[in-house]
């Protein structure tokens, strides 16, 4: 991944022009399953526009960035307001520089992007406190791989096993890893396997949003499903000294 202005929406498909709330009910789904994972201060790795992490309220310091410079300077304006914000342009495939370690690093969506997913572990797992989290939200599921997935780069989708052994090869202990959303993993394979949609279209992400998302989180309060749209995982940087995966 190399810092390039059009980042986000050749990772998206959306553009950094783009204003009001996208997908807010599915938003609020994820933060409620990621945030209770971290601690008081926060990096989102590939923040975007910001959208998931304005949710978060009441941290010591969040840091927020993107590979895009245009984003980076989307997010730089929403947060203007935040003293406990900061907007940074870097690449995952690098040890981020952000003076103090934080509890607790998020990243959506950005693992499968990148061919050696174990390294970027260990290199984020460099600006976490020992005992501190990774919070992992990735596609699920290779059956459920693309046109779309090739488009905006891809380089394959987990399950719970494949997810579990790059944090394994990384050097770190495995807290939690699950399918979320099976809801999502139907439509998906209808839209796009089975449909051969290139792209998600606006109208029916919308209509996802609004009927589709609020049936998932009753669905998924009572029942452990066995597959999913995506694979939440949380990881914890070693207690030791040892550098992870060393």
């Amino acid at each position: 991944m190399a810092e390039e202005s059009g980042a986000f929406s050749n990772a998206t498909g959306r553009s950094v022009e783009e204003s009001g709330a996208y997908q807010p009910r599915y938003r609020r789904y994820q933060f409620d399953l990621i945030s209770e994972h971290c601690g008081p201060s926060v990096l989102e790795i590939g923040a975007g526009l910001g959208e998931f992490a304005e949710q978060f309220t009441g941290l010591d310091r969040l840091v927020v960035t993107d590979v895009d410079p245009e984003a980076v300077e989307v997010m730089g304006r929403k947060f203007a307001d935040r003293p406990e914000v900061e907007a940074r342009q870097f690449d995952v495939d690098t040890t981020p520089d952000i003076g103090k370690p934080v509890s607790s690093v998020v990243a959506i969506n950005v693992l499968e992007h990148i061919e050696d997913d174990a390294g970027a572990l260990r290199s984020l797992a460099m600006v976490v406190e020992p005992g501190g989290s990774i919070v992992l939200w990735v596609p699920g599921y290779q059956q459920l791989y693309g046109e779309f997935d090739r488009k905006v780069g891809h380089v394959r989708r987990y399950t719970p096993s494949t997810l579990a052994a790059a944090v394994g090869r990384a050097g770190l202990d495995l807290e939690l890893v699950k399918p979320v959303n099976l809801l999502g993993g139907i439509v998906w394979w209808l839209a796009v396997r089975k449909g051969g949609s290139g792209a998600p279209n606006p109208k029916l992400v919308a209509i996802y949003d609004r009927f589709v998302v609020p049936v998932t989180r009753v669905l998924e309060r009572w029942v452990r499903v066995p597959f999913g749209q995506s694979v939440l995982c949380v990881a914890r940087v070693p207690r030791t000294k040892e550098t992870p995966g060393g």
